[in-house]
């Protein structure tokens, strides 16, 4: 009796021989794909993935930042406006039948500094911020230039605008340039725990500042 041969489309298997070697196939391949979702920071930044901040992006927050605090402290003051003239005119005079004391003292009107040349918003502003550093600083142990600075960037003050950091004495002196759209802002501060002192001081309307330049 003859065999009759197998159909061609029945389905053949592996031979035993070729199953150790798929095996070592698929294990190779896992071990590729485990090895490209470990890639380095390295290899994905080369690769183009994504970059560190760029120091200049990291300035111009900075600066946006200081300049929305400017804003929020100066929220309660009037708008900006020229400098108010001193007062001027006669002099008061005294009721018929009366005259002046012998000890009394003329009032002298002042015809510079911050008085004079601050405008209204500016000395509005510079009282508040006055305030806000004096606050933050008398409690301040040994306020070292360091310290200090630590301090003057929790308020929102920016590196660019602290000069004049240094030590004198007991006491840290530094200076804030807090001009903006055309005012002469500037604070004149001694750190010295209760004794801390911050005035106003008035600032070239234009022109980098310096410390020992400005005018008071």
């Amino acid at each position: 009796m003859r065999r009759t041969p197998a159909p061609t489309d029945t389905i053949t298997c592996c031979p035993r021989r070729l199953r150790p070697v798929l095996a070592m196939t698929a294990l190779a391949a896992l071990t590729l794909t485990a090895c490209g979702a470990g890639t380095t920071g390295a290899e994905k930044l080369s690769a183009g993935g994504p970059q560190s901040t760029p120091a200049a992006t990291v300035g111009a927050r900075s600066g946006a930042a200081f300049t929305e605090m400017l804003g929020e402290v100066a929220r309660s003051c009037p708008s900006i406006a020229p400098p108010e003239a001193p007062p001027a005119g006669p002099a008061r005079t005294l009721p018929a039948g009366q005259t002046p004391p012998d000890d009394a003292i003329e009032p002298v009107v002042p015809t510079a500094g911050p008085e004079v040349e601050l405008n209204a918003r500016d000395w509005c502003a510079g009282s508040l911020h006055e305030e806000r550093i004096a606050r933050a600083l008398w409690d301040l142990a040994d306020p070292t230039p360091a310290k200090v600075r630590t301090v003057l960037h929790d308020l929102g003050y920016v590196d660019e605008r602290i000069h004049g950091l240094r030590r004198s004495g007991t006491a840290t002196r530094f200076f804030l340039d807090l001009r903006e759209k055309g005012g002469r802002l500037c604070l004149d501060g001694s750190a010295a725990g209760e004794q801390t002192v911050v005035d106003k001081c008035v600032a070239p309307a234009t022109g980098p500042f310096k410390a020992g330049e400005r005018k008071e």
